[in-house]
């Protein structure tokens, strides 16, 4: 596989921030902070991003990094993005569906993303050409795959708040097409893709979200043979927003989620 190396240097590095993590994780002492968008970030966040960015200066010096909580360096057309703690508000309140984000682009593509979540013992990844894989570690791995179904009306839909779709004036077309659906739940985050690549939901949306927070999912779901666009259609992470589908049900939900204005 093309990204061998970098997916096993993704792995090594989850390893390092999971236990990092797994450690503040309910801890008492834990530092909360609110920062000027009203998002919450711990102590944990920073210090997992710093593992992060410390390793990848180290072995891939050339790469930029475009991290949730100290942005931008580097110039390369290579980059890492990197969420330290995807579910902040779930860490702090002692859900264990969070995770770390590691996405690797190269010239605007996402060809690698991986996904650790320690609380939940899961992990899921995928390299470009690869397929999508989930496991403990690259030698317990085994592979993953999106549904295969058809319809709107036999599909499970997962999403992550009311809110965003409300504010972007589409609240009465996600709840059109949340009435469609033959199931709907809010597991939320990254979790919602991960089911979406692993064939247990069929339909994952959110109306507002960071480069961070979707490029990892993007080439899981994708490999999986999953569909990940913008609201507008545009694959990949770059919309602002983000719809996955198994694929089938990608364009019918694209068209259920623009027909209504509120």
């Amino acid at each position: 596989m093309a990204f061998d190396d970098d997916l096993r240097l993704a792995h090594v590095i989850a390893d390092q921030v999971d236990a990092i993590t797994m450690a503040r994780f309910q801890a008492q002492d834990l530092a909360v902070e609110s920062k000027p968008d009203t998002t919450l970030v711990t102590d944990a966040d920073r210090s997992a991003e710093s593992v992060v960015r410390a390793q990848l200066q180290r072995t891939r010096p050339r790469d930029s990094i475009l991290g949730e909580e100290f942005g931008a360096t580097g110039h390369s057309p290579r980059q890492w993005v990197v969420d330290p703690i995807d579910g902040t508000h779930n860490f702090v309140r002692g859900v264990p569906v969070w995770a770390t984000l590691l996405g690797l682009v190269e010239d605007g593509q996402v060809v690698l993303g991986l996904v650790s979540a320690p609380a939940l013992g899961r992990r899921w990844w995928a390299a470009t050409g690869s397929g999508a894989w989930t496991g403990k570690s690259l030698a317990t791995a085994h592979r993953i795959h999106a549904s295969r179904v058809p319809r709107i009306a036999d599909a499970s839909l997962s999403y992550s708040s009311l809110g965003g779709w409300a504010e972007r004036g589409q609240l009465r077309a996600f709840l059109s097409l949340a009435q469609g659906c033959w199931r709907t739940r809010a597991y939320g985050d990254f979790w919602s893709y991960m089911l979406v690549a692993e064939g247990a939901v069929d339909i994952a949306c959110e109306p507002e979200l960071e480069l961070y927070d979707m490029a990892a999912l993007v080439p899981i779901v994708t490999e999986a043979g999953g569909a990940f666009t913008s609201l507008d259609g545009t694959p990949g992470p770059w919309g602002g927003n983000a719809v996955a589908t198994n694929g089938v049900l990608h364009d019918a939900v694209l068209r259920q989620l623009g027909s209504q204005e509120d």
